[in-house]
Parts: structure tokens; C-alpha cells; sequence
């Protein structure tokens, strides 16, 4: 990682966030003060590798035209990425999901393509930093994020600081022995209690008691219609995800925990969660959703990137954080009731 920047008063600088995915490619430029001034999203390249870091450039040179940003004023960029950056040769571990990132110097690539410092970082702890900035972290100093969707993963942070490990890879829980049998060489690429909890084995376990195929969303819209098959298998999810969450707070005691990903932000999967945790710890902490959602790793790169750029992130008051969540980027930012959602989830 690079040195901070120093900022002059009233200078402009502006800097880039991206939350890359196996399938989808967000990125935002933001002012110095954290306010979004352009964003987008796009599918992400399936070539991988040197395909995406050409994606990433063009992405973001094309958000600057469009936000009205002199190129040379976006001070530093924050990537975040699946899987482990490592600190030293700036490839990727750990990451099956984008092709091509565990033999190529991402970091080094992007550097120079963009022509300024690049901080790269694993996407759940993006993540995590968004939720600590802007989200349901903001008034803990101690809380995990776990992100649950296409696979699972955990962000740390203890008094207020992410943890990244001694090989960048703390909170890769989708190897915790859980789930599903840890020895059998099927269950060790993705982890033994990702094959447990990602969306395809909510979908397996679902077609199991019913017989019929069905999507993620099409299983919780069941469960919520009273299709009892469907509520088993989301409190089998529960149970699995309640089982790790035990492991974590021996281990770590943080105050809260936060569910994310497109499973784990679900309002339907809390209340079990809570009930299988308490079942297995008296003193659980607290367990709520994200307030982000699927922009938590985009605004974590945001809050990353400045500062890096030599900018103090303390967090905003909650009538702030309309400003900060961008109404200047209205072609992916316009989700219904967006704003209000903030508000409605803040006592979850």
C-alpha cells in the first residue's frame, strides 16, 4: 500500500472506488468529502486477468468524462477484489470467481494504467468498511460482517481498524469446518460450509424436500406465501450460518454481527439466525442486516480510497448519508425507496 496523500485546502481531488465480482463490475467516483459525482455498473469480462484491469481503466476514465472530472485530479483508487490479495506480489489468492488473478500483479497492472496509487483489498472487507462508514457498523467498534450469497465470506473489525490477517486472508470463513465434510477434496476449493450455505445449495436443498426447481428469490417468496418446504430450507440456512456465527464470536467477541450478500441481507434470515445463535449462546451479540446492501463493498472502496488519500473518514450523521450515497449517480443508484430504506432498516 502506498503512503497517504496529503490534500491541500480547497484543492480538488477526487477518488475512485470498485467492487469487483465474478459477474458484475461496480465502480463510483467520489469528491474528497465522500459525495458520489458518477457511478455505474457493467458486467464483469469473463476473460479475467488483464481483460478486467482494461475494463477497470476504461470504466473509470469514461465515469470522470462523465462526471466532469479532470483525470489528473482522481488522487487514488480502491479496489476491492474475491478472494486475498497478497501484500507483497499484488496477485490475488483464494479467488476462483475472476479468472486470471492469482498469476497476474493486478495492483501493478492497475497502477499503471491508471497513473496513480491503487489499494486493493478482498471485497467483504470493502465491504465491512462500508457498513463501519455509512452502514449498520457505524456505531460499533467491534463487529464482523458476513456476506452470504454466491458463496460466503467475513469481514473484521476490532476497535474500529479492519483486520486483515498475516496473509490478507482473516475472515475467509467459507473453510471453517462446517456444514459439510471438510476432508472430502470436493468441499476444499470453495470451503466446506460455503458448499453448505452458498445460493446453490439453498436452491439443492429446497429441490430436495419439494421436487421442484427454483431460484434463491423464488425460495424466500415461498417461505414468505407459506410454502413450509421453503421455510425449511431457509432454517436449515439459518442453522448453518448460526453455526459459524458461534465459532466467530468464540474467537473474536464482537458486538454485532452484520449479514450481508444477496442471501444474507434477506429480513427473512435474521430472525432464524437469532433464534439457532441463541440456542447455542446465551451471550450472543447483536445480529442485524445491512443497510447497504449490494453497494456496502462499492462505498467500503469509497471510504478505503480516501483514506488512503490522506482524508479522516469519521462517520457521517444518519441525516447525512443521502449526500454521501450519491444523487448524482441516478442510472444505478435509483432503487426504489432507497433513501427510505436507510431509515426503515436502521433498527435492524
Amino acid at each position: 500500500m502506498a503512503g497517504h496523500l496529503n490534500p491541500q485546502p480547497g484543492s480538488p481531488g477526487y477518488v475512485a472506488g470498485v467492487d469487483l465480482g465474478g459477474t458484475k463490475l461496480r465502480a463510483a467516483l467520489a469528491d474528497l468529502s465522500g459525495h458520489l459525482v458518477a457511478e455505474d455498473v457493467l458486467a464483469t469480462d469473463p476473460r479475467g486477468g488483464l481483460a478486467v484491469a482494461a475494463q477497470i481503466d476504461a470504466l473509470l476514465r469514461d465515469l470522470a468524462v462523465r462526471g466532469g472530472v479532470a483525470w489528473s485530479d482522481v488522487r487514488v483508487s480502491a479496489i476491492g477484489l474475491p478472494g486475498a490479495p497478497d501484500p507483497a506480489t499484488g496477485t490475488v489468492d483464494l479467488s476462483p470467481n475472476v479468472s486470471e488473478l492469482g498469476s497476474l500483479d493486478i495492483r501493478a497492472e492497475l497502477t499503471s494504467r491508471l497513473g496513480h496509487p491503487v489499494v486493493l483489498d478482498n471485497d467483504v472487507n470493502m465491504a465491512a468498511a462500508g457498513e463501519r462508514w455509512l452502514g449498520s457498523g457505524r456505531t460499533h467498534r467491534h463487529f464482523v460482517f458476513v456476506a452470504v450469497g454466491t458463496g460466503i465470506g467475513m469481514g473484521i473489525v476490532l476497535n474500529g481498524e479492519l483486520v486483515r490477517g498475516a496473509r490478507g486472508a482473516a475472515g475467509e470463513i467459507s473453510y471453517l469446518p462446517l456444514g459439510t465434510d471438510p476432508f472430502d477434496p470436493a468441499n476444499q476449493v470453495h470451503g466446506a460450509l460455503e458448499q453448505a450455505v452458498a445460493g446453490a445449495a439453498l436452491a439443492a436443498r429446497y429441490r430436495a424436500v419439494s421436487g421442484e426447481q427454483a431460484s434463491v428469490p423464488d425460495v424466500f417468496d415461498r417461505a414468505a406465501a407459506g410454502d413450509e418446504g421453503a421455510r425449511a430450507a431457509i432454517d436449515e440456512e439459518a442453522r448453518f450460518i448460526a453455526l459459524a456465527i458461534v465459532a466467530v464470536t468464540a474467537v473474536l467477541d464482537p458486538e454485532a454481527v452484520v449479514l450481508g450478500g444477496g442471501i444474507g441481507s434477506r429480513v427473512e434470515l435474521v430472525e432464524p439466525v437469532r433464534r439457532w445463535v441463541a440456542a447455542l449462546n446465551a451471550d450472543a451479540p447483536e445480529i442485524k442486516t445491512s443497510l447497504l446492501g449490494d453497494r456496502a463493498g462499492l462505498l467500503g472502496a469509497i471510504a478505503v480510497a480516501r483514506t488512503e488519500a490522506g482524508v479522516h473518514t469519521d462517520s457521517p450523521t444518519h441525516h447525512d448519508l443521502s449526500a454521501h450515497l450519491g444523487s448524482a449517480a441516478r442510472p444505478v443508484a435509483t432503487q426504489p425507496g432507497w433513501t427510505a430504506s436507510l431509515e426503515t432498516a436502521e433498527g435492524r
